[in-house]
């Protein structure tokens, strides 16, 4: 048996029809005006879930560019302090073979010597480079200077401990060069210029240092070529985060935000929905008494 259908009934549902219509125009409305999908989670909380990840991955991304762009700087200061190295080095060896001429007299040994001194001065200051404060060949002591040039020679202290950065997930680069490394490989630099110098001053001919010498330029080349390595993974890697970074961004745009062309189509359509439900609801109600009393 078939329920009765009253007025009454037929008014609370075309209400409760309207009210479904409207709010889904003021859905769409404020989807259009704040340029997302869902303003409140619980609009759509799957979707919010997988936004939140995605806002927190683009969080690890940028803290991994940072690292790498802060390694990268490192590792070129580091690198340009070397090529110094490298240039001191060579000029120390075209001395030390001019200071085993016979033509030399008293003043151009001394001459010889004075400027060997200065290298080993510049030395000094190279093994004390720093970026940003940081001591750069000072191991993880980066905040105290590593090499003491009141000291003669001149020491560079052996902190060889490694400074990694993370520039993904599970992936690490270490950043630093130890002054150890560099200076105190060979006998130690700065003795070699010293015991350079004292040959001069003694009157012996510094020759034989010069495959010291070599072992010296050799050394520093090797580290060159090993941090030149690890820039060209920083730049690998700085590519492969933009375009993670990208595809991310992507994948959380189709989530977040609205496509507006279609939500205006949404939009009109919803009014024509929502116009045609009035307009059967004035045909479907019956006229009261008052209607007629007009």
């Amino acid at each position: 048996m078939s329920s009765r259908i009253t007025q009454n009934m037929m008014s609370q549902s075309l209400l409760t029809n309207l009210q479904l219509n409207y709010s889904k125009l003021d859905k769409i409305q404020r989807q259009i005006a704040s340029g997302k999908k869902f303003n409140k989670p619980s609009e759509d909380p799957i979707a919010a879930v997988r936004t939140m990840f995605f806002k927190s991955t683009l969080n690890e991304i940028d803290q991994y560019k940072r690292n790498a762009n802060d390694a990268t700087g490192w590792l070129q200061a580091t690198d340009e302090s070397l090529d110094q190295v490298t240039q001191v080095l060579h000029r120390v060896r075209e001395l030390t073979v001019k200071a085993g001429s016979d033509t030399n007299d008293s003043s151009a040994f001394k001459a010889i010597a004075d400027e060997i001194k200065q290298l080993s001065e510049q030395l000094g200051d190279v093994a004390n480079s720093d970026i940003g404060g940081r001591y750069i060949f000072a191991g993880t002591e980066t905040q105290s200077a590593p090499c003491d040039k009141t000291k003669t020679p001149i020491e560079v202290i052996n902190n060889n401990e490694a400074i990694n950065y993370q520039i993904g997930k599970g992936s690490t680069v270490q950043i630093n060069v130890s002054g150890d490394r560099v200076f105190n490989q060979n006998g130690g630099m700065f003795q070699l210029l010293k015991n350079i110098t004292d040959d001069i001053a003694s009157g012996i001919n510094p020759g034989n240092r010069l495959d010291t010498i070599d072992d010296h330029i050799d050394n520093v080349l090797a580290i060159r070529s090993d941090i030149g390595a690890r820039m060209n993974r920083m730049e690998l890697n700085s590519s492969r985060l933009e375009g993670l970074e990208n595809s991310t961004t992507e994948l959380m745009s189709n989530i977040l935000f609205v496509d507006v062309a279609q939500a205006y189509s949404q939009l009109t359509e919803q009014q024509s929905v929502y116009n045609s439900a009035l307009s059967v609801g004035a045909r479907i109600i019956q006229p009261t008494l008052v209607d007629f009393l007009r």
